[in-house]
């Protein structure tokens, strides 16, 4: 070859160096040279260069499985969308969506105007859910319910929290456009109770009752009823945690009586659910309630030889179990039959007068009522019966007393109101006759005249004697005066 020329072996002694670089700054394989005849002399070496792999023409992707035709042009897509403003589409219509966890969310992305441009609806990792009808990504929870060139309508079933974020509807016009909708997930209260520090409540007590409603999102309001009628609740806590919210509502209630078996209801406002509420009875313990009631007798008045029946009702939590009837103030008499709530009287009399008393109690407490008796004596003729035969004690939780004589003082009060009006109207009566008798005797003598000259006429013992006696009186003529008597 005229261009190639050997080298000796002298020059390749004093230059290794160089020759060893020349050889190393080679980055591509060159050609092979032409097939030219060598030197016979000096042989020619070339540096080799082992083959390069080349890449697959197919592409893998564990999220995703499509022909190498579509991933290059969703490759290409995607680096354009990329590029894409994030502003308003103009030709875009969505619409946001708010689920409950565990419900469907469906997903659109409309086009006013169409020209059968490509519409493609992304993730929020910008990952492509569906290209046209065609699902790339491996998740089975989204499926098309429509497509066509002015709509995309993709559902979205079993909805969780990791699905909340912005989705992407872009569609390839000149120049492209982009547009995004928000899915927002609500939780509602996993768990909602209420807890009590005591179980069973005294009457009086305040009870301290706490309702928590456990991971929700938003956080939930909380609101307190007893019955029909809505409490103010004390002081609420709210605790976040990741995502989720935990709110405690605290109430303070002062129980009675009358509260005992009451529901008090803690009820939740939330957006995911409607009428959420749970309930907690309360449990109220009281000391006894206790009423005497008498059965007999049917008259008004206990007079001596009736029946007294008398009954000891008693209510109380615990039920009271001791319940006694006592004399106060007295032993109880050899005839009186006791037997448990129930006193009885075969025949009364006046050695039975006194106070009855009821008793009863519990562990909370004891209460008692009394009953007075009072006996009359029996009647030769008994008046008839003006009130009815059964009389109520009325409650109380301390004492109560009944007195046997209120028919006999309303019956005597009857019976004097008659007598004192008889006696009243015989005065009145009297004091008008009297009144005519006088006036009569008045009217017919009006008076009686005495002059100077009949003066000591009516000492005289007879006429004649009136005569000289009126004759001297005239002797003082000029002192004449009259006189009425």
């Amino acid at each position: 070859m005229a261009g190639l020329r050997a080298e000796s072996p002298r020059r390749r002694q004093l230059h290794p160096r160089r020759r060893r670089r020349r050889v190393a700054t080679v980055a591509q394989p060159e050609p092979p040279p032409e097939s030219h005849p060598p030197s016979s002399s000096l042989p020619l070496r070339l540096p080799f260069f082992p083959p390069q792999p080349q890449p697959s023409p197919s592409v893998s992707c564990p999220a995703f499985s499509f022909p190498p035709s579509l991933a290059l042009f969703l490759l290409a897509a995607a680096a354009a969308a990329s590029m894409l403003p994030t502003g308003d589409g103009q030709n875009l219509v969505t619409e946001d969506v708010t689920v409950v966890e565990g419900e469907v969310a469906t997903i659109s992305c409309r086009v006013k105007n169409s020209d059968d441009s490509v519409i493609q609806l992304l993730n929020p990792n910008r990952q492509t859910i569906y290209f046209r009808d065609f699902r790339p990504l491996k998740d089975s929870r989204f499926q098309l319910v429509n497509f066509s060139s002015s709509e995309l309508r993709v559902s979205l079933t079993n909805v969780s929290i990791s699905d909340e974020g912005r989705y992407f509807c872009q569609l390839y016009t000149d120049p492209p456009q982009e547009y995004y909708m928000t899915i927002t997930v609500l939780v509602p209260p996993r768990n909602l109770r209420i807890e009590s520090q005591k179980e069973t409540i005294m009457e009086g007590e305040e009870v301290e009752l706490n309702c928590t409603a456990m991971a929700s999102r938003p956080a939930t309001t909380i609101r307190w009823f007893k019955g029909s009628k809505e409490l103010s609740a004390g002081k609420t806590e709210v605790e976040q945690w990741s995502d989720m919210f935990t709110v405690t509502s605290q109430l303070s209630l002062k129980v009675k009586r009358e509260d005992d078996g009451v529901p008090v209801i803690c009820q939740v406002d939330h957006p995911a659910v409607k009428d959420l509420q749970t309930k907690y009875y309360l449990d109220v313990m009281y000391k006894p309630e206790v009423q005497v009631l008498q059965n007999s007798p049917a008259q008004p008045l206990t007079r001596e030889g009736d029946l007294l029946d008398l009954l000891c009702q008693v209510k109380g939590k615990p039920e009271p179990l001791d319940v006694t009837w006592i004399r106060v103030d007295d032993e109880m008499p050899q005839h009186v039959l006791v037997s448990g709530s129930n006193l009885h009287i075969e025949s009364l009399n006046k050695s039975d007068n006194g106070t009855y008393r009821c008793e009863a109690s519990n562990e909370v407490g004891t209460s008692f009522s009394d009953y007075v008796l009072y006996v009359y004596d029996s009647p030769t003729t008994l008046p008839p019966p003006t009130t009815t035969t059964f009389t109520t004690i009325p409650t109380t939780t301390t004492t109560t007393a009944t007195d046997s004589r209120a028919g006999e003082e309303s019956a005597i009060t009857a019976v004097d109101h008659a007598v004192i009006g008889g006696v009243v109207a015989v005065v009145v009566f009297a004091m008008l006759c009297l009144l005519i008798i006088l006036g009569r005797y008045f009217a017919r003598h009006k008076g009686t005249y005495f002059t100077h000259e009949a003066k000591g006429a009516d000492d005289a013992a007879d006429a004649d004697t009136a005569i000289i006696n009126a004759e001297g009186g005239q002797n003082n003529s000029e002192e004449k005066k009259e006189y009425f008597i």
